[in-house]
């Protein structure tokens, strides 16, 4: 099951959608959906996560703990939503591109990419933009 918790005053206004999303892109790297939390927050609370687990004493937009057993994914995603709008403004692109990217990144850890040399990160940004592309918003008309 995947959740949304805010521990600031950010709210997705397609919470559904988004996680039906992340749903297939689990789907499609031959993964099972286990529990997946999304806490959104601020830099401040990032930052204390990313010094007190980590050891890092730098601003980050995401930082995923990844509790999966086997094929089946479980874990915790924090998402620092003011990274995601300076990062947005930075990459040129818009605000919920950028959230997407974000929200994809975390469980694409979870299936095993990694982003630390060049090759990985290579990889990575094209599995990125590859589930990205899964992401359609149905509209009843």
């Amino acid at each position: 099951m995947i959740s949304f918790n805010y521990e600031n005053d950010f709210e997705l206004q397609n919470e559904d959608q988004i996680a039906t999303w992340i749903s297939a892109v689990i789907l499609s790297e031959n993964k099972k959906e286990g529990d997946i939390n999304y806490i959104f927050c601020d830099d401040e609370y990032l930052l204390n996560l990313n010094e007190q687990y980590l050891d890092h004493d730098t601003l980050t937009d995401i930082i995923s703990f990844d509790y999966s057993v086997g094929n089946e994914l479980h874990g915790d995603i924090f998402i620092s939503i003011e990274r995601v709008r300076d990062n947005a403004q930075d990459f040129d692109v818009t605000f919920e591109e950028e959230l997407k990217r974000v929200l994809v990144h975390g469980v694409l850890h979870y299936c095993g990419y990694k982003d630390k040399s060049e090759d990985d990160e290579q990889l990575m940004r094209n599995k990125e933009n590859e589930k990205i592309k899964m992401f359609h918003v149905e509209h009843n008309d």
